[in-house]
């Protein structure tokens, strides 16, 4: 692709720069002393987005914007057209707008695509970033997938597969507050994303230029249990909670929810060319809760 040489200072403009992970991603590249500017105009607007890119002539853009519905997905079964407006048109004309302009484009975008199935139980193998999305249980699901398989072909975006982020305290959107707060839990394996190990990571991804889909989840898979049982023994020792099954938790809730493990051997091979190295899931939680508690998190 054309644009600025790695020999560059970088500028970073996050679009979405009121959101959870936008926040966390000015705050880190501020720690870094690097150039960082944030925007929350809408990726829709066509015209607007232009004008954002020639304001700040950045040479790397962080898409943290997008929609997933509040409280959460199920917003999006009622709101399609705003859904797609959003997830698919905004996100595909943000990544046109930055390729016209030779800006690397970075997609915080979601592995909640796939569905555990007869070829990947969940104590099985991952899905892998070239295996074709198995999961239509939600709107938002569908919009991200779809959008997914076009944008892919941009040859200056960065496509950044994370699933049920977690950050070192108990923000609203963070996974571990979500699932501690819900009367019960359906207790399946799944890859999650600890967001301490793996933003530094998508800086250094952008900074050298790689393009192209990842699995953005710390290996190996846990389960609710185990994370509720780390989180009891870390943070919170009166915690307690209930199971209950996923034919139960479909009767309560409007939308499907994604189960899944993604394959993230592509990811470790590529950031160990870094010397960086993301911890397996277990060990990343229990260093998580630690980090919590030393704060005073309870």
């Amino acid at each position: 692709m054309n644009g600025s040489s790695m020999k560059e200072a970088p500028r970073f403009l996050i679009w979405g720069g009121d959101g959870w992970v936008a926040g966390h991603l000015k705050r880190l590249l501020e720690s870094q002393a690097k150039s960082v500017f944030t925007t929350t105009v809408r990726m829709e607007n066509r015209e607007a987005v232009v004008a954002e890119l020639d304001r700040i002539n950045p040479t790397h853009v962080l898409n943290a914007a997008g929609c997933t519905g509040r409280p959460n997905v199920d917003w999006c079964e009622d709101n399609r057209e705003a859904t797609m407006r959003s997830n698919v048109v905004g996100s595909l004309n943000l990544s046109d707008c930055c390729f016209l302009r030779g800006i690397h484009c970075t997609v915080f975008a979601t592995g909640c695509i796939y569905q555990y199935d007869e070829e990947h139980p969940w104590d099985g193998p991952g899905f892998l970033e070239t295996d074709p999305a198995n999961f239509s249980g939600s709107f938002y699901s569908m919009t991200k997938a779809h959008v997914e398989e076009i944008m892919k072909h941009y040859n200056n975006c960065l496509i950044l597969r994370l699933r049920m982020p977690v950050s070192d305290d108990l923000h609203p959107r963070n996974f571990v507050t979500k699932i501690s707060k819900y009367e019960r839990v359906v207790d399946i394996p799944n890859s999650n994303t600890i967001l301490t190990d793996l933003l530094p990571a998508s800086i250094l991804l952008a900074e050298h230029r790689e393009v192209g889909v990842y699995n953005f989840t710390n290996p190996g898979a846990i389960s609710h249990n185990e994370v509720l049982t780390l989180f009891r023994d870390i943070v919170r020792p009166s915690f307690a909670w209930k199971n209950f099954s996923l034919e139960e938790q479909a009767k309560v809730i409007k939308a499907g929810r994604s189960n899944c493990k993604l394959d993230t051997s592509k990811l470790t091979t590529k950031l160990r060319e870094f010397g960086f190295e993301v911890p397996e899931i277990h060990e990343a939680y229990r260093m998580c809760f630690e980090r919590m508690r030393a704060a005073g998190v309870k």
